[in-house]
């Protein structure tokens, strides 16, 4: 239980002792900075103590954005100061710092609190400071600033502010005006029964599963219900979200299940839609397959891009295209039209959930994929033009995430070691040109040669080729961010055109599995990345091959076998993958969870 320790003397008629309890905090009293390092240093170094000081007057959720937030060590607003386990020794230093004889800061400061705040700040120690608005945290020094202090914090409504600070505040214009103006009030219902975001995003994931078993029915009852379940299922994703905002739940584990269970959620869908087709007649499992493809790259371009410009030496907003942005920006208008125009999740899916309602399988693949190719040539052309206009210098972390992102397996490594001089002396444009070039080669060659052909199998070997000199030195070029999106075409393209190609029934289906599972393994590296988690393990990435011993194996399965042949062991294939890279995934983020791995929260995909 997570110890508060108020400081100085008690005010008649204060609050602060049954706010902090509603909090979860043990309450303890300290007279002075002697009486309160004695009490620090009983409370056990593997739970959170805050220091508060009795005088504090503010609102409830202001302590709680202050003292209650797992994703910081440090924290603190004017007047309280907590640390978690990882942030006690620096508390302990600080604290020690204030006691000790000549000690404490420069500052006048005649609070405790504020004092050892500023202390760690002296020491270096990086403290975390929500931001407040409207909301009040003080300490008045004297019974009229008291007054005036009550009188702020009755001005403002706090649940008002908690419930407005549950929605994030950047979303599509779905989410925003058509979700979460009620969405919000279902996240407060559900914190007061004591749900938790990881339930809500559970039950999100199992609305969408029976959303995609209507669909599969194949019946017109079943995908009307099939779009009302998925509109469903969207609400609960956006109230775990405000869920954690609101009660500040915030785990490793739970960002890790809302992204997985966002694309599970999809994925699945598209399957139940193609199973719906089929049962009407209509073979669309092509087209599922390529919008899963297409999204899947989507996201892959989005996440390389914010890798390639995360640390603060590639970040600097420089380039024309920004500013143009910037202007437009300012036009209140453009801003949700552009923000549609990029085709985000609310959006997305409430198209898909109408025209699952209102027309045939076959027209909502068709939308989804149209509208899909034109958001991802209007972000990745914008991304480009910024990256080429930009003045700005990759970092060997933004290089080494975008090598982590690039998946490459042993026959790449192998090359790239060899190739390394050679690349040296090509222009800086030349890794994501060769990564084109190689994936362009490999996916035309399946796609315009007959199935059971030698060509695949060389044009695989000239990928392999191309993708060892892609990766042979640092991705820090201006465009190399482009490199892992390549990559990711070029394999997923590649196992459609051939299982298109081997026209066996079941083979498709067999292919949409196998990318799927792959897929996972793309996106939980992204996901690791993100939490700071670093890459799989190399073991991981050499059992799965690579992305180039993947497409090498699969076009040498489309030479040696027949097509029937060839779809069992896509079969297999995709079994295999998913069990090894879903079970280190499990492993991974359950084991990182139950040791206290950093708290964090995705805010969701940008498109």
């Amino acid at each position: 239980m997570p110890t508060a320790i108020l400081t100085g003397q008690p005010v008649p008629g204060s609050s602060i002792e049954s706010e902090l309890r509603s909090l979860g905090f043990d309450v303890q009293y300290a007279s002075g900075a002697p009486d309160t390092e004695t009490l620090l240093a009983r409370v056990p170094a593997t739970e959170r103590v805050a220091v508060v000081d009795a005088r504090f007057v503010g609102h409830p959720h202001a302590l709680r954005l202050g003292l209650t937030d797992p994703r910081f060590p440090l924290s603190a607003v004017p007047g309280a100061v907590t640390a978690r386990p990882e942030g006690r020794q620096a508390l302990t230093r600080a604290m020690a710092r204030e006691n000790s004889a000549g000690g404490g800061t420069a500052l006048a400061v005649d609070n405790l609190a504020d004092r050892i705040t500023a202390a760690l700040g002296a020491d270096g120690a990086d403290v975390h400071r929500p931001e407040l608005g409207s909301l009040v945290a003080a300490v008045p020094a004297d019974p009229q600033a008291r007054n005036e202090a009550r009188q702020a914090v009755a001005a403002v409504d706090d649940e008002a502010v908690r419930l407005k600070s549950a929605v994030k505040a950047r979303d599509g214009f779905v989410t925003t005006f058509a979700i979460s103006p009620y969405s919000r009030y279902i996240a407060r219902w559900c914190a007061r029964r004591g749900l938790t975001p990881n339930q809500v995003t559970t039950a999100s994931l199992l609305t969408a599963l029976i959303a995609a078993g209507c669909a599969a029915t194949g019946t017109r009852g079943g995908f009307v219900a099939a779009g009302v379940l998925l509109i469903a299922s969207f609400v609960l994703d956006c109230t775990d979200g405000q869920l954690a905002r609101y009660s500040l739940q915030y785990s490793t584990l739970g960002a890790w299940l809302d992204a997985t269970f966002d694309r599970a959620k999809e994925y699945a869908y598209y399957a139940g839609l193609a199973l719906g087709a089929a049962r009407g007649g209509d073979d669309v499992w092509a087209l599922a397959l390529g919008a899963m493809v297409l999204q899947t790259c989507r996201h892959v371009v989005d996440f390389a891009f914010n890798e390639a410009n995360v640390d603060s030496t590639a970040a600097a907003n420089t380039s024309p295209t920004a500013a143009l942005s910037d202007r437009l920006d300012s036009i209140g208008w453009t801003v949700w039209l552009r923000r549609m125009i990029v085709l985000p999740i609310g959006e997305r899916w409430a198209m898909i959930a109408v025209l699952t309602a209102v027309a045939t399988p076959r027209i909502t693949f068709y939308a989804l994929l149209i509208g899909c190719a034109l958001a991802a040539t209007y972000t990745t052309a914008g991304r480009v033009l910024r990256s080429m206009t930009r003045k700005a210098t990759r970092t060997d972390r933004a290089a080494a995430a975008l090598a982590d992102l690039a998946d490459s397996g042993p026959l790449a490594e192998t090359g790239a070691r060899s190739l390394a001089g050679t690349a040296r002396r090509l222009p800086a444009f030349a890794a994501p040109a060769v990564a084109l070039l190689g994936g362009a080669v490999v996916v035309a060659t399946a796609a315009l040669t007959d199935f059971g052909g030698p060509w695949p199998l060389v044009a695989a070997a000239v990928y392999v080729l191309t993708s060892s000199l892609a990766v042979a030195r640092p991705l820090k070029g201006a465009l190399d961010w482009l490199v892992p999106p390549f990559f990711r075409a070029a394999e997923y393209l590649t196992v459609l055109a051939l299982a298109a190609k081997a026209d066996v029934n079941g083979a498709l289906p067999a292919a949409f599995g196998l990318v799927a599972a792959v897929a996972y393994h793309h996106y939980d590296t992204v996901y690791r990345i993100r939490g700071d988690a670093g890459a799989p393990p190399a073991w991981l990435v050499r059992t799965a091959g690579g992305h180039e011993g993947r497409t090498l194996v699969i076009t040498a399965l489309a030479v040696l076998l027949t097509a029937t042949q060839f779809k069992v062991a896509l079969t297999v294939l995709a079994v295999a993958v998913a069990l090894v890279v879903l079970a280190e995934s499990i492993r991974f983020w359950v084991a990182a969870h139950k040791v206290g791995a950093p708290a964090v929260h995705d805010e969701g995909e940008p498109a």
